[in-house]
């Protein structure tokens, strides 16, 4: 139980092995053969849902960018376009009439 009066401090974790794994696998998983979420589930024995949801928990922390700066940096600059491009309105112009 937390006591009063008594500073807490919060403890920066190291990547684990299963973090560095993913980011490694992320780094290459184009050069291998089938499908991504296919490899996700033989290799991690993860949902691709999970596999994504520990990824992003995985570049919050600033330790993948001491891991690997350029991956940490280009993933979530995907991960930031595909947000914008799902939330911000499209001009009208990019609208197809069917």
């Amino acid at each position: 139980m937390h006591q009063l009066g008594r500073p807490t401090t919060l403890v920066r974790m190291a990547l684990t092995e299963r973090d560095e794994a993913i980011l490694d696998f992320e780094r290459s998983w184009w050069a291998q053969p089938g499908p991504k979420a296919e490899a996700i589930r033989e290799r991690f024995e993860l949902s691709s849902t999970r596999y994504y949801e520990l990824l992003t928990e995985i570049l919050a922390d600033p330790e993948s960018f001491q891991y690997d700066p350029l991956l940490a940096r280009r993933l979530k600059r995907d991960r930031d376009r595909r947000r914008r491009e799902r939330f911000e309105p499209r001009p009208a112009t990019e609208w197809r009439s069917r």
